[in-house]
């Protein structure tokens, strides 16, 4: 994406934030009674066979023994959320075998086994809340860092499934599906109130109210807004006396609001959300002024779902939800005197209708139709004063698919999963996706899985009709067809007694026809195009153990990716990744640390290479300081260590240097 916007100076921010909702404030005043702790389910104290045994809905649209998944899905839960301090869903991503996050000072940008191509917006991945879609339709974008439209408060779970996803969920599920499960409202019951405070001008406060009848109805409301003044960044690139030397002053600012609530009876239930970011863009990418104040991003995204789910009669279950989605994107780009507002408008509606039963002895089904209608898909781009169109493209655009899974139990040991996928867009053919898992239960508490895969994702309407001829402009290019995946993974799961677990997965991915984003010699231009394609191979490790109230997890990944075509190379594509993450009580049963270490290799950049780094982070928590009362520090980059993660080509930087030692404090109270 390309722009967006910021307030110009700090006077017009203040008038700003005294504009602000007042719908915290009056958040603040709910009354009732709830205690802090116990919310989540804390899996320190679950055994390894209970683990095992742990459901999850992700992979096949039904809930299953993670074991039995057609995938190795990882499960991040609540309590991991609280002991790592995790602030954003891309902290918690980064934590995941064979994940890797990039962050231009604006966006976060998620990379998986050896795949993170410079201008992309994780469009290879499908990102879901409780089930719905929030990839946008204009940029097909899943929002991870400050732009994810949902307080980590509020999640009960992280499901993130590797590989193509395609045979359930259609277009974008090329890498993996990230599935971000929510609290229930009986989990979060009566009035609860936090605020944060950390170094920069970090400032946050949030507070929800919920209530649930057993076994009826429930509502849960949650708000929050949220300010960080950000810290001066030097580039550079940009170190000359005219522009103040290379450093960017107040300019990496971010602020927002997120509006969450649900509610359930019976069968029916309604989900709501809405987000607002807003970002300065310290780095003065597309060719813009630097230390322009005026240069901004500003994201605003609102969904909303009526669901159904239910057996009727007793035969199976019957599920039905009806959706709608809108994303709003705006910059404001510095380009001399003159500002250029570059943006989009993408609003969707659609409707799922999914059956899951066992019409036959072992075999499972899960059938289904999805039907999404983008009824608004604008980009624009225009200079404010003087005002002058550049570019306005109003387009729609449609999708239909039927989706067929089987479980089947070809023995009392051995699953066969198979699935199929049709699916139809706009004018631009028909695609099936087939996936088939072969899990073998080989031994007390070894599993075996044999997966293989096809995934796609159709070119989105910002790569395909995006034209400006500007500067640091891009041509359209409505030729490109579907990007294709074929993966293949081998799985083995081994038990090591109650407390311990082993998994390692061997994969090869072989990508087709990929859409990279390139420059044109002539014009210099940016434009998106089809490739010959790549092909990545890796291993996988993971260790994880409960003990004693304290809980261990160690990954490790080797990949490597190979391009298929001389104009390519592996940008941002580290060999490998080391993750580290213990959770452990600490001098007595309130208190408790979250040790976190990770590892990422060295990196081609589009012109030079950056070096490997380890960070670490701290977070210690109370989990009841008082019977109402809790408390979180966190430090992040313990060592200040220096760093920097590649860089798209609209940036004049070849990479961008990362936050060095940040501190943070929070408190948590129940009324």
């Amino acid at each position: 994406m390309q722009g967006q916007g910021r307030l110009p100076n700090k006077a017009a921010r203040r008038r700003a934030h005294a504009r602000a909702p007042r719908w915290l404030a009056a958040a603040l005043l709910l009354g009732g009674a709830a205690p802090l702790a116990g919310a989540a389910q804390d899996l320190t104290a679950l055994p390894f066979e209970q683990l095992l045994a742990m459901e999850v809905y992700s992979a096949s649209k039904f809930r299953q023994q993670a074991s039995a998944a057609p995938a190795t899905v990882t499960v991040i839960s609540a309590a991991d959320i609280q002991s790592f301090g995790w602030r954003t869903l891309a902290d918690a991503l980064r934590s995941v075998p064979g994940l890797y996050v990039g962050y231009d000072r604006n966006y976060s940008y998620l990379g998986a086994r050896s795949f993170l191509r410079p201008g992309d917006y994780n469009s290879r991945f499908l990102l879901q809340i409780d089930g719905q879609r929030i990839n946008d339709a204009v940029y097909d974008q899943a929002p991870l860092g400050g732009e994810f439209p949902l307080d980590l408060e509020l999640v009960e779970r992280i499901e993130y499934v590797p590989g193509p996803g395609s045979s359930i969920y259609g277009a974008n599920a090329f890498f993996g599906v990230i599935n971000v499960i929510t609290k229930r409202a009986r989990d979060l019951a009566g009035a609860r109130a936090s605020v944060t405070a950390g170094q920069f001008g970090e400032r946050r406060g949030a507070a929800s109210y919920a209530w649930a009848e057993p076994g009826g109805a429930s509502l849960l409301l949650a708000a929050s807004r949220y300010d960080n003044d950000g810290r001066d960044l030097y580039f550079a690139a940009f170190d000359q006396a005219g522009n103040n030397h290379g450093v960017a002053r107040g300019l990496d600012y971010e602020d927002g609001q997120r509006i969450f609530a649900k509610a359930g009876a019976g069968p029916f239930s309604l989900q709501l959300l809405h987000a607002e970011r807003n970002k300065g863009v310290p780095t003065a990418s597309f060719a813009q002024n630097f230390n322009d104040a005026r240069s901004r991003t500003v994201d605003t995204q609102s969904y909303a779902e009526l669901g159904y789910n239910g057996a009727p009669a007793g035969a199976g279950e019957l599920g039905a939800r009806l959706f709608w989605g809108s994303y709003d994107s705006v910059g404001d780009y510095a380009y001399g005197p003159s500002l250029n507002r570059d943006g989009s408008a993408s609003r969707w509606w659609g409707a799922e209708l999914k059956t899951v039963g066992a019409p036959l002895p072992g075999h499972k089904l899960v059938a289904g139709a999805e039907y999404q209608h983008d009824y608004r898909l604008l980009q624009y781009n225009y200079d404010l004063a003087p005002y002058l169109e550049r570019l306005r493209v109003a387009r729609d655009d449609s999708r239909f698919g039927l989706y067929l899974q089987d479980e089947i139990t070809l023995r009392e040991d051995v699953l066969l999963n198979a699935g199929l996928r049709y699916d139809q867009r706009g004018g631009r053919g028909a695609v099936l996706s087939p996936r088939l898992a072969l899990i073998w239960q080989a031994g007390p508490g070894t599993t075996l899985k044999a997966m293989y895969g096809s995934a796609y994702r159709e070119p989105n309407s910002f790569e395909l009709y995006y034209a400006y001829a500007g500067a640091g402009g891009q041509s359209a290019n409505p030729t490109q067809s579907r990007e294709r995946i074929r993966s293949g993974e081998l799985a083995l799961l081994r038990q090591l007694g109650p407390d311990a677990r082993l998994s390692v997965s061997v994969f090869e991915n072989d990508v087709r026809d990929l859409i990279s984003q390139r420059i044109d010699a002539a014009s210099g231009l940016a434009y998106f195009a089809n490739s010959a394609g790549a092909k990545a191979r890796g291993v996988e490790f993971e260790y994880q153990r409960n003990w004693r109230g304290a809980a261990l997890r160690a990954n490790y990944s080797w990949q490597t990716l190979r391009q298929n075509g001389a104009d390519l190379s592996a940008v941002n594509a580290p060999t490998h990744l080391a993750k580290f993450n213990l959770a452990l009580p600490l001098w007595e049963p309130r208190w408790r640390a979250g040790l976190e270490a990770q590892y990422v290799g060295p990196r081609d950049t589009l012109l030079a290479r950056t070096g490997g780094y380890w960070l670490a982070n701290l977070n210690v928590f109370s989990t009841r300081l008082t019977a109402h009362l809790d408390l979180a520090a966190g430090l992040y980059n313990v060592f200040n260590r220096g760093y920097a993660d590649p860089a798209p080509a609209e940036h004049a930087q070849d990479s961008i240097a990362q936050d060095g030692r940040n501190a943070r404090l929070t408190l948590k109270y129940a009324f």
